[in-house]
């Protein structure tokens, strides 16, 4: 298999995976990682795959209507980085904030590995101080 095919396989099952997300199909979404992965930088420890599930079901519960979008994406060999948006309403109990009702934005890039079409490990920054100032449980910076 040339890079191009498996670099056209990973891009194909990352798309596959947000348009699940969209469709409000968390099962879906988490078809794209392996049983073997691990997912950094959203808790302390690499999170595996029952971890990932408890964090996005958490995440999906206290923004029910959330949207992904991917600004852009790209790759080499079996790694994908993308830059992406998170939208949505914080109705929801977050991180022990009670809803709020606001709509909030939360950019991040992710940089994921890949091993047949499925992510085996991902490491993950998004911008959750940002969140946190936009739900009013922290002071924006002077």
């Amino acid at each position: 298999m040339t890079t191009t095919t498996t670099e056209s396989r990973n891009e194909t099952a990352l798309a596959r995976a947000i348009e699940r997300w969209n469709a409000g199909d968390l099962a879906g979404y988490l078809e794209v990682y392996d049983d073997r992965i691990r997912l950094h930088g959203m808790s302390p420890e690499p999170m595996d795959k029952p971890a990932v599930r408890a964090f996005y079901e958490k995440l999906w519960a206290a923004f029910p209507e959330n949207h992904l979008e991917l600004h852009e994406t790209f790759g080499s060999g079996d790694r994908l980085v993308a830059r992406f948006t998170l939208t949505g309403r914080h109705d929801g109990d977050f991180m022990g904030i009670p809803a709020t009702g606001i709509r909030v934005t939360q950019p991040g890039i992710t940089i994921l590995h890949f091993a047949e079409a499925r992510c085996v490990e991902r490491w993950s920054c998004a911008d959750t101080l940002g969140l946190l100032v936009q739900l009013g449980a922290v002071p924006p910076p002077p």
